[in-house]
Parts: C-alpha cells; structure tokens; sequence
C-alpha cells in the first residue's frame, strides 16, 4: 500500500505545499511509501514530486488531494480506483477579488464548484480548522471529518536568519508586521489604515512591513501603496515583494508586534510563526484566526482603527501585558508541535484504513 499525494502547485513559500512537503516526511518517518504528484511546480520544488500525468493508482493505495484551487482533476476523481481522501485548504470567495482579478475570480469560483462536486467523491476528509470542516459540511459532505492543523515543521525555522536584513530592521524603530500573499481577502488596507493612527497618534518611531508577493495582484499593491501614500505614510510602509526564507527569519525577529486583519483565512500560518517568534499577535476575529490562536494573541471584534491602534499601543507600553499576550502564544504553539500534529495525521489515517498498528 501506497499513501500518494496530490496537489495543484508545488511552489515555495506556499502553506500549502509546505503542507503537502511535511506529511510526505512524517509518513515516511512512520514506515509508510509515499510519493508527491504535482500539477505543476516551481524549479526548485521539482526534486520533490513528479507531475501528476506519471501518476498510476491501484485499489491498495490511498490518495490524499490537497484542495484549495479550481483544478480539472477534480472531475476525475471518481475514475481513481483507490481510496480517497481530501484535505481541505479552503477556497476564498471569489467577491474577495472584485474589480482586481477577473482570472483569480474565475479559478475561485471554479475552486468552490470543485468542492461541491467532491462531496459524494470523497471517503474521508482531514479539514485544516474547525472552520474549514463547517465549509464541508455546509456543501453537503457527509463522510467522516477530522480537523488537523496543517504540519509545520518548526526546526526550519532555528536557522540564522539573514544578517543584511536584520541589521537594517533592528535600528530602534518599532516595526509592525504582516506576512501573507498580497491578496484583497487579507485587508491589507486595514492593516494600514490601523497603523495609521498608531503612527500618526501614538509612535512616530514606527514601521509597517508587509511581507509577501503581490504576484497577480499588481493592480492591489498599486492601491495599497496609493493609500498609504494618501494617509501620508507611504515612507513607513515597506513592500517587501517575494523574498527568501531567511529573510522572512529575520523580518519575524525585528518584529515587535503582528498584525493581521484578515477577513478569510482556512488556518492562517504566519499567525503559529508569530507564536514561534514570541511576537504578540493582534489579529480580526474572522473565519479560522479565533480557532488558530485558540484564547491566544489579542483578538479583535471590530476593525475600528482607533481600537486596533491603541490596542496596538497599550501592548507595546505594557511589557508585563506584552509578556502576558507572548506565554499565551507560547503555550498555545505547544498543540501544533510537529511531534503532536505528526502523530494526530498518522493515527487518523490509520483509523480510517481500519487499522490500529501498521
């Protein structure tokens, strides 16, 4: 028996297949064969699959497909022979994209007709969030659901990170940041609109940095940098772009405070990446960030940017609350340990083959 795994897109940086990369390991840490098949993949990334057309299933393997795009394969599912499961990333809404991508609006919208085609497809499903399990159950899915979180390997993230970076950040300045693709869902402009006024009437002495690629969303980070531009803040806001893994280290260790406004995420990686910084998180209670950060972090109910900065505020001129907010974190990073997540995917799948032990 085989545990194949299937994904859209192997691209680096991606939560996705980082997910996909890091199952592959635990199953292969637990004595299981396992292969990676692709759509497509970014260079660096083809080493780890192959394309999904070199793909032959038996009755004896079991297919994990990881969904979070439109994607044709999807209406073959039901020819594949062998058991099948789907692990669910969620879609985001296609009106999220309105009047910046008529393409992202279409490969979205195809995305969600996918997920309602699957429902009587698939034999089991393992959903990222309690969020994402409330999506299938909404499109009629009535297979058994468990909710595992997505698997990060956090050793990753003990390497030195990049020192030219590092250095330019660490300069005295209280650096607020937000990691995510630039993409119109995440509310980028409300991250810039609440930090606004915790510049503007609270710390001079500040930075926003946003951290990810706008590729496909030109047109969105034009606007954003318009904004910021508009609110006459434009010299403190940084667009990082597409930047390397230990760039992203060393933006997570200049970090003073993260900030997300996001208004729909399926799990919401760099909100555990902040917890393994030791960043105190403010975040929207939106979608799955409540069930993430699980009583952790600040959680905000409303996006009033006169609340979320002086929120902002009182965490940063409150080193006892700070230090409060950041054992939380610490305390709530312990439930997705690699160890724990790890062995949570192997004893699920194997209660689904039936079988306790290998």
């Amino acid at each position: 028996m085989r545990i194949v795994q299937m994904v859209s897109a192997l691209h680096p940086g991606d939560a996705v297949g980082n997910d996909t990369l890091a199952i592959a390991k635990a199953l292969r840490e637990h004595g299981y064969e396992t292969e990676i098949y692709f759509g497509s993949a970014h260079e660096k990334m083809r080493s780890a699959g192959k394309s999904r057309e070199q793909m032959r299933l038996t009755e004896q393997d079991v297919l994990l497909y990881h969904h979070a795009t439109g994607d044709d394969i999807c209406y073959q599912m039901q020819d594949f022979p062998c058991r099948k499961v789907l692990v669910y990333h969620n879609i985001t809404p296609p009106e999220f994209f309105e009047g910046f991508s008529k393409e992202t609006q279409r490969g979205t919208r195809a995305g969600i007709r996918c997920t309602q085609y699957l429902a009587d497809k698939m034999d089991y499903c393992l959903a990222d969030s309690e969020y994402n399990k409330q999506d299938l159950l909404r499109m009629g899915y009535t297979c058994p659901i468990d909710v595992r979180p997505i698997l990060i390997p956090f050793s990753d993230y003990e390497q030195e990170p990049d020192a030219a970076t590092l250095r330019q950040y660490r300069d005295g300045v209280t650096n607020i940041l937000f990691v995510g693709r630039i993409a119109p869902n995440k509310k980028f402009e409300d991250v810039i609109r609440a930090f606004c006024y915790y510049k503007t009437q609270k710390n001079p002495n500040s930075r926003l940095i946003l951290v990810g690629s706008c590729g496909g969303m030109e047109n969105y980070q034009q606007a954003l940098e318009e904004y910021a531009a508009k609110l006459g803040i434009r010299e403190s806001v940084v667009f990082s772009g597409h930047v390397s893994f230990g760039q992203i280290l060393a933006f997570y260790r200049a970090a003073d405070l993260f900030l997300c406004m996001s208004e729909h995420e399926g799990f919401c990686v760099p909100l555990v990446e902040a917890m393994f910084f030791g960043v105190p998180i403010v975040a929207y209670a939106s979608t799955a960030i409540p069930s993430t950060l699980g009583g952790s972090g600040a959680l905000a109910k409303e996006k009033d940017p006169v609340f979320v900065g002086e929120l902002m505020h009182r965490i940063l001129s409150d080193e006892q609350l700070k230090a409060q907010l950041i054992a939380g974190q610490k305390e709530r990073l312990k439930d997705f340990s690699y160890e724990k997540i790890s062995a949570q995917l192997i004893a699920y799948l194997q209660t689904f083959l039936g079988r306790e032990t290998r």
